[in-house]
């Protein structure tokens, strides 16, 4: 048997079926025991469920095609028989078209493959003193209680090789491939064994199977119900030991058991809970600042002389402010804004500053202790060497091999799936695809930039004209924030349907791509993938950040967008307060929006289908059937998680500045995050096949990226978007002599002195405001800090000295915050390295005592061989040259 599995392992995906011999799979009624993992015997475990539809009963397709997709099917059951499976098929119980077959893979088809996937087993119990640590005591407070999830037993591990089996620690051959070993072999298997031979192309795989529903679903089986312990001895009810301990709500403030679920569930959805709990952790310092900085804006806006100049009735009260659009906008008065300026205070003040700093450390603090952390990771998951020894070729990759090249390296003829000009042809494709798509997300937003421009009219002659800013409508319901709030309504919800179009635009360009691993392809489309959401959910916020209110000349001469539609400027206090707004609305919206569909829509739709076979719940239903009625993951498992939490990640850093509370929403988000993922997976989701992996992929270099580029946008946004600089540099030049008339250092009169005057008989007749003038006053106010010369000077309507002086300020700022953080951050990842001592000689020590093991036991066995020869040779050599008998 050993010698035929190693004959038709990987480069054949199976034998050529004989249509003549089909091996077909044993039937077994069920046996009324809804716990059971096994099969009828009560002997072999079931390590895989394909389910199928009995074609005798299909309606919807006609008789020749439901031929041949029995034969496709019989053919490939019999392949999997041919490789070593043994299969057991059983009736459902509650609709007799189904058909479950179960899947069990018997010792010798595990072992031979699991040399082939270099899967890396126990040889024998680690010896290594593990030291506590200092803290050891207080996170023991929110641990698992030890009594109820065991620790696993550390052992030294190498990758499998049937021929040192006796090196391995094999207590009982039932349980050295644990459940999760095994059925990542098993599908190991089941995506390589071939259905069809057409025209000497081969066809093959249970993806492909499931894509054309000749399969209706294929999975591993949950161990148990998540409600309660299996009435099954054998079956540990990890499952619901996970549920209770790890998903429920009342775990919210526990630690998760992180080397439960990797057991369970393997290291792909191990690793991302490790790092979904690191980042959480992380924010309770980001937002422990954030909520300090916010309360330093509540406490000190009360002080905030800039704001009650605004509010105050002799000053702000007395000054007109030109129309913000052309002819049906009218005069208005400055303390209207009194509100959104009390508001600002808290926002833009000297806290944000240095919290804008501070994220720009602990982001870096985040990704270097991130690093450490995965490194321990690997280790004890076994994963160090994964990417080099593990990871096996895609098959819709193999299938593709047509082309044959020389390796460089081994000077050997080697199957490629394309030609270097052919690679070049696809790479080209996919970037101009990629590209175009993108160009196509900024059309979008640009379209919402005209919306903003052409209903900011409509709003200014609809809403209420009067002068006087006294009336509560007005006072909140302006045209800027009526503009701001339905634009960030329209593009949350375009933001939504596009991330529908470009997931599937995405995996089309992808696999077109055809990447060689499933790392590969998973990096591929994270980055494509990434760049979509990217400037789908961050181009608004960049352009209210660095754009609104930039390019809009003065009231006598505006700049028009294309040609016809008047600029959008700022409130006089900046666009700050409208960057929360739109951060508030498409992050909570987001959030929203994906709980809806992550987590109330399967569980709808599990409930229906508990509803719907009610009439029948009197009926004993068994685990495999029970687990089919359950969800199926998709195709890219938590991909859409990690995007999830990287947009967030993005969120939180790149925009910080305009919003301290940021973190610690995103904390208490994440706090429930994990516990709703954790209570989706275990509760309302198949099994998913447990899968390896070494890292976070594409993730760690995407928010790198972030990381540098959040710097630079906080920076802008302190300079360019808040009010701050403008704010110093008059407090401390143009408060005092030579430009002002103060004898210290002061803020009054920063309102008067900004906002620069217009004469109003200097508006062209295309920007004249229908509305009349009345009063005795002949000038009005610019809306935004332009800083120019007053009409009647020499240089009327040019920047003034005021201006250079903030552009210069701004630059320098920047310059000075960049270089700082960046100075910072350099030293921080010099500092930490990314894998500790104590990990570094944890895998040295590993890997000297393994190989001495491996080596000492070779060694005995050579050493037993030859002295047997040894001795043969010696009893010979006396029969030589011992003495003749007389």
């Amino acid at each position: 048997l050993v010698l035929e599995l190693n004959q038709v392992i990987i480069p054949t995906y199976g034998t050529v079926p004989d249509q003549q011999n089909l091996h077909t799979p044993e039937w077994a009624d069920f046996d009324d025991k809804p716990d059971s993992l096994f099969f009828s015997d009560g002997q072999r475990r079931i390590d895989f469920v394909l389910v199928y539809e009995d074609e005798s009963k299909k309606t919807t397709h006609k008789r020749s095609h439901r031929k041949k997709q029995k034969r496709k099917r019989q053919e490939y059951e019999s392949n999997l028989i041919k490789n070593g499976l043994q299969l057991e098929a059983t009736r459902s119980v509650l609709d007799e078209k189904l058909i479950f077959v179960k899947v069990h893979a018997p010792w010798e088809v595990l072992c031979t493959y699991a040399e082939v996937m270099h899967i890396k087993l126990p040889l024998q119990p680690s010896d290594l003193k593990t030291r506590d640590s200092a803290f050891n005591w207080f996170s023991r407070l929110f641990r698992v209680d030890e009594n109820i999830i065991k620790p696993e037993q550390e052992f030294f591990t190498a990758p499998f090789q049937k021929e040192h089996l006796s090196n391995f620690y094999i207590q009982d051959k039932d349980t050295f491939f644990n459940p999760a070993t095994r059925s990542r072999i098993v599908h190991f298997i089941l995506s390589r064994v071939e259905y069809l031979t057409k025209n000497n192309v081969k066809k093959f795989g249970i993806n492909k199977l499931l894509d054309t529903g000749i399969y209706k679903a294929a999975f591993p089986l949950h161990d148990s119900s998540f409600r309660h312990l299996s009435t099954d001895s054998d079956c540990p009810s990890e499952r619901y030991l996970l549920y209770r301990e790890w998903a429920h709500p009342k775990n919210i403030f526990k630690l998760q058991p992180l080397d439960f679920i990797r057991k369970y569930y393997g290291e792909k959805i191990g690793i991302y809970f490790a790092w979904l709990g690191f980042y959480t952790n992380m924010l309770i310092v980001a937002a422990v600042v954030g909520v300090g900085c916010f309360l330093y804006g509540c406490l000190t806006k009360d002080n905030c002389t800039w704001s009650q100049e605004v509010c105050d009735p002799n000053i702000g009260g007395n000054i007109i402010m030109c129309p913000q659009c052309d002819k049906v906008c009218t005069y208005w008065n400055l303390t209207i804004t009194c509100e959104s300026s009390k508001k600002l205070c808290i926002f833009d003040s000297f806290g944000t500053l240095v919290f804008a700093v501070f994220m720009g450390i602990w982001v870096t603090l985040f990704l270097e202790f991130w690093k450490r952390r995965q490194a321990e990771l690997e280790y004890e998951w076994d994963t160090v060497e994964y990417l080099e020894q593990e990871e096996q070729v895609r098959p819709e990759y193999e299938a593709r091999c047509t082309h044959v090249v020389m390796n460089e390296i081994t000077q050997q003829e080697e199957h490629v799936p394309y030609t270097a000009c052919g690679k070049c042809i696809r790479v080209t494709f996919c970037t101009s695809a990629v590209f175009f798509w993108i160009l196509l997300i900024i059309a979008s937003v640009i379209g919402i930039i005209v919306y903003r421009l052409s209903v900011f009219l409509v709003f200014s002659a609809k809403l209420p004209k009067h002068i006087n800013g006294t009336e509560a409508i007005r006072k909140y319901l302006t045209p800027q924030t009526a503009t701001s709030v339905t634009a960030s309504l329209i593009s949350f919800i375009v933001i939504m349907v596009l991330n529908v179009i470009y997931e599937k635009v995405a995996i089309l360009i992808t696999d077109f791509e055809l990447p060689r691993t499933q790392t590969d392809y998973e990096n591929s489309l994270t980055t494509k993938m990434f760049l979509f959401q990217f400037v789908n959910y961050y181009s608004s916020c960049f352009y209210i950040a660095f754009f609104k209110g930039k390019f809009v000349g003065h009231p006598g001469n505006p700049v028009y967008w294309l040609g016809k539609y008047r600029n959008e400027e700022c409130d006089p206090g900046g666009c700050l307060l409208e960057l929360t707004t739109q951060l508030a609305i498409i992050v909570g919206g987001k959030a929203i929006w994906n709980n809806i569909q992550e987590v109330l829509l399967p569980w709808v739709k599990n409930l229906i289908g508990r509803y719907c076979a009610a009439a029948r719940s009197e009926k004993v239903v068994p685990r495999w059937e029970q687990d089919y009625h359950l969800q199926p993951i998709g195709k890219l498992g938590l991909f859409y998680e990690y995007l999830e939490m990287v947009i967030q990640f993005g969120f939180v850093t790149l925009f910080v500045a305009s919003f301290p509370l940021a973190p610690l929403l995103a904390l208490i988000n994440n706090m429930l995050e994990i516990r709703l993922d954790a209570w989706k997976l275990t509760t309302q989701f198949r099994r998913m096949v447990p899968q390896k992996a070494q890292d976070i992929g594409a993730w760690q270099p995407i928010m790198q990226g972030i990381a540098i580029l959040a710097v630079v946008t906080n920076a802008m946004i302190i300079a360019f978007t808040s009010d701050m600089i403008p704010r110093l540099v008059y407090y401390w030049s143009f408060s005092v002599p030579p430009y002002g008339s103060h004898s210290s250092h002061t803020m009054k009169g920063y309102i008067n002195s900004t906002l620069s005057v217009f004469n109003i008989s200097d508006f062209k007749n295309a920007s004249k405001p229908f509305s009349p003038w009345f009063g005795n006053q002949t000038t009005c106010r610019q809306v935004y800090r332009d800083l120019r010369y007053p009409p009647g000077h020499q240089h009327q309507y040019e920047h003034n000295i005021y201006y250079w002086h903030v552009i210069a300020a701004k630059l320098a700022f920047i310059i000075v915050m960049e270089h700082v953080i960046y100075f910072v951050k350099f030293i921080i990842s010099y500092v930490i390295p990314d894998v500790s001592q104590k990990t570094k000689s944890k895998v040295k020590r590993e890997k000297y005592l393994t190989q001495k093991l491996l080596h000492e036991n070779d060694l005995k066995v050579v050493k037993k061989t030859m002295g047997k020869i040894a001795d043969k040779i010696i009893k010979g050599v006396d029969s030589t040259f011992g003495p003749k008998a007389e």
